[in-house]
C-alpha cells in the first residue's frame, strides 16, 4: 500500500503498563483512511489494550495517539465524544445489553450522544440494519438471535452514527467459518461502500486473506512485523513463519481463501 494514502490515525511511541506489567512497549504505528488492517499476534502480546487507545478508552502511561491529527491522548472525557463517533468499537462478544431489543441496542449511542428525534432514531437504525443485511429485526430480543446474528448487532451498533473508523476485538470468536465469512463480507463492505477504516483483531488467518488491505503482527508489546498479507503470507521470519503455520495447522485451509474484493496490496 503507497505511503501517500492520508493518515487516519497515527500511533507514536505508546507504552502502558499495569503495575509492574508492562503491556505496551513503545508501539509505532500509522493507520492509513479507508484501509482494512488486521493486528495479529500471540495472546497477551498487547492487541486488545492497544486498540482501545485509539478511541480513548484507555490513557498511556507514555506516548501518543492521534486521530485526523488530534492527539487525543490527554483530551478530557467530555471531549471524547465527537472521537469516539469517529472511532467506534465492536467489543469482543459484542457486548448487547440483554435487557434491550435490537432496536434498542442499536439505538443506544444515538441516545447517548443526545439525539431524541424518534424518527430518525428509527430511520438510523432500520439502515444500520440494513447494512448489515438484518432488516425489520428491530423488536426480537438478543436472546433470540444466533451468535452470528448477536455479532451483526453489534456490528449495527457500532456504524448507526456512521463513524469513520471501526475498532473489531476477535469478531470471529466463536463463529463457524460459514458465519465468519459471513461477517469478513460486512467489514469489507463497509470500507469498498462507505471508505470506512476497519482495524481488526484476529487469530483466524482466512478472514486475514480474505479481508486485510495490511497486517501488522504484535509480539511483546510492540509492532514486530508489518505489510501486506502476501508478504505475510511468504514471509521467510521464523516468528512470523511459525505462528502462520501453527494457524494453519489449527484452522485447515487458510491458503485458498479467496478475497472478497480486489486490493491496491
Amino acid at each position: 500500500m503507497s505511503n501517500d494514502r492520508e493518515i487516519f490515525i497515527e500511533v507514536r511511541n505508546l507504552h502502558q503498563r499495569f503495575g509492574r506489567h508492562r503491556v505496551l512497549r513503545g508501539v509505532n504505528l500509522e493507520i492509513y483512511r479507508g484501509e482494512t488492517l488486521c493486528l495479529l499476534g500471540g495472546s497477551g502480546g498487547g492487541k486488545s489494550v492497544l486498540i482501545k487507545h485509539l478511541c480513548g478508552l484507555m490513557r498511556p502511561w507514555k506516548g501518543s495517539v492521534l486521530v485526523e491529527g488530534e492527539d487525543i491522548t490527554n483530551l478530557p472525557e467530555r471531549a471524547l465524544g465527537p472521537v469516539r463517533r469517529k472511532v467506534s468499537m465492536m467489543f469482543q462478544g459484542g457486548a448487547l445489553f440483554d435487557s434491550f431489543t435490537v432496536g434498542q441496542n442499536i439505538a443506544f449511542p444515538l441516545r447517548e450522544a443526545g439525539l431524541r428525534d424518534q424518527r430518525e432514531i428509527d430511520l438510523r437504525v432500520s439502515q444500520a440494519l440494513e447494512i448489515v443485511r438484518m432488516p425489520g429485526q428491530e423488536r426480537k430480543m438478543p436472546a433470540d438471535l444466533s451468535g452470528g446474528m448477536r455479532k451483526r448487532v453489534a456490528l449495527a451498533r457500532a456504524v448507526v452514527e456512521m463513524p469513520a473508523c471501526v475498532l473489531y476485538d476477535e469478531p470471529h470468536a466463536g463463529l463457524d467459518p460459514v458465519t465468519s465469512d459471513s461477517i469478513d463480507h460486512l467489514i469489507k463492505d463497509l470500507e469498498v461502500d462507505h471508505n470506512i477504516t476497519n482495524i481488526v483483531i484476529t487469530h483466524e488467518l482466512r478472514s486475514v486473506f480474505r479481508i486485510a488491505d495490511r497486517v501488522a503482527f504484535m509480539k511483546e508489546g510492540v509492532i514486530y512485523w508489518k505489510g501486506t498479507a502476501d508478504e505475510l503470507k511468504s514471509t521467510k521470519d521464523p516468528e512470523l513463519a511459525s505462528f502462520v503455520e501453527g494457524r494453519a495447522e489449527t484452522r485447515g485451509r487458510w491458503d485458498q481463501a479467496a478475497p472478497c474484493v480486489d486490493t491496491d496490496g
